[in-house]
């Protein structure tokens, strides 16, 4: 049987293979405000740039510095034997990858999104597959016993291309805070941009040096809505709508729900938008992302604000 994703990337850490450093967090100029919300019952959070740090500040499908790209894409052709099976074309094998690979994201840019005015997301695993059916027109194969059938061995290389790419780390002081939740008994969930390596990033950040549970008692069922699973990227309301619906099937209103993201206008305002409470996390310079006069706007104004996420304990209290 192939390895899982959790397994695969357990299977790097033991090859201690260099990964680009995971960005330090910056104090941002910021006063909590955390009065207690006895009314919530079900917390969401985003991830990128909340419960994870990440280079950049959110998580990218492509970025702009050639040298970071080139590092990442000639790794990951390294990495899975793609050289002999690619066409042999004018400049280095990662020039041609690149431009392949940005073509196919631009793609899934166009003619993606269900709803008029959301943005599309891209799905790397996709992209990354379509690369690979194309290496096997000159016979491209892989070990299908070690990495798995063509969707799962694209789902290892997106991982190991974007771990190339973008380092990351948990943010302080998160795992205490999805522990609280957890014992408050209140449900807990993701509502957030994210590919399907995602769950994979959170629980190996959290569990570093630390026995962390499993995702499945950290989020409750159901409450788990990330972008590549619908198509749409924030701030797109139909990201919100599935773990609503699931929530409310349990007698829990949005106005019941707190949301937990550090960008007010793209994360935190379609939330307010469909009634739930918002609570701004604003611990990190790099990812924080809302000004003084979006903060006073009432219609993006945020019901909370935290520079530590440990205290969203005074803000939901333990049943």
């Amino acid at each position: 049987m192939s390895k899982t994703l959790l397994e695969y990337a357990d299977w790097l850490d033991e090859r201690n293979l260099l990964w680009p450093a995971a960005p330090q967090p910056v104090p941002a100029k910021a006063t909590p405000y955390l009065p207690p919300l006895p009314e919530v019952r079900a917390v969401t959070w985003s991830v990128y740039g909340t419960l994870l740090l990440i280079a950049d500040g959110r998580l990218l499908p492509s970025i702009a510095e050639p040298i970071r790209m080139e590092v990442a894409l000639e790794k990951t052709i390294h990495e899975f034997n793609m050289w002999n099976s690619m066409y042999r074309k004018p400049g280095a094998p990662w020039e041609y990858m690149l431009q392949q690979f940005r073509s196919l994201v631009e793609i899934q840019r166009l003619t993606g999104a269900a709803r008029k005015g959301e943005a599309a997301e891209v799905n790397l695993p996709r992209v990354w597959r379509t690369l690979i059916e194309r290496l096997q027109h000159k016979d491209y194969a892989w070990d299908e016993d070690e990495l798995g059938d063509i969707d799962e061995f694209s789902e290892k290389v997106a991982y190991f291309f974007q771990s190339c790419l973008q380092g990351l780390q948990a943010a302080p002081n998160a795992r205490a805070a999805l522990a609280h939740i957890r014992r408050s008994g209140c449900r807990q969930g993701l509502v957030a941009d994210g590919q399907v390596f995602t769950l994979t990033q959170i629980l190996r950040a959290l569990r570093r040096g630390v026995k962390t549970p499993s995702l499945t008692k950290l989020f409750s069922p159901g409450c788990v809505s990330l972008s590549y699973q619908f198509g749409v990227r924030q701030p797109a309301e139909s990201l919100f709508e599935a773990c609503l619906a699931s929530l409310q099937r349990e007698g829990i209103s949005a106005a019941q729900t707190l949301h937990v993201a550090s960008r007010l206008r793209d994360e935190l305002g379609p939330a307010k938008r469909l009634g739930m409470r918002t609570a701004l996390y604003a611990g990190d310079r790099h990812s924080l992302e809302a000004t003084p006069a979006e903060v006073a706007d009432s219609a993006l104004r945020p019901d909370r604000i935290l520079t530590d996420l440990r205290q969203i304990r005074q803000i939901v209290r333990s049943g």
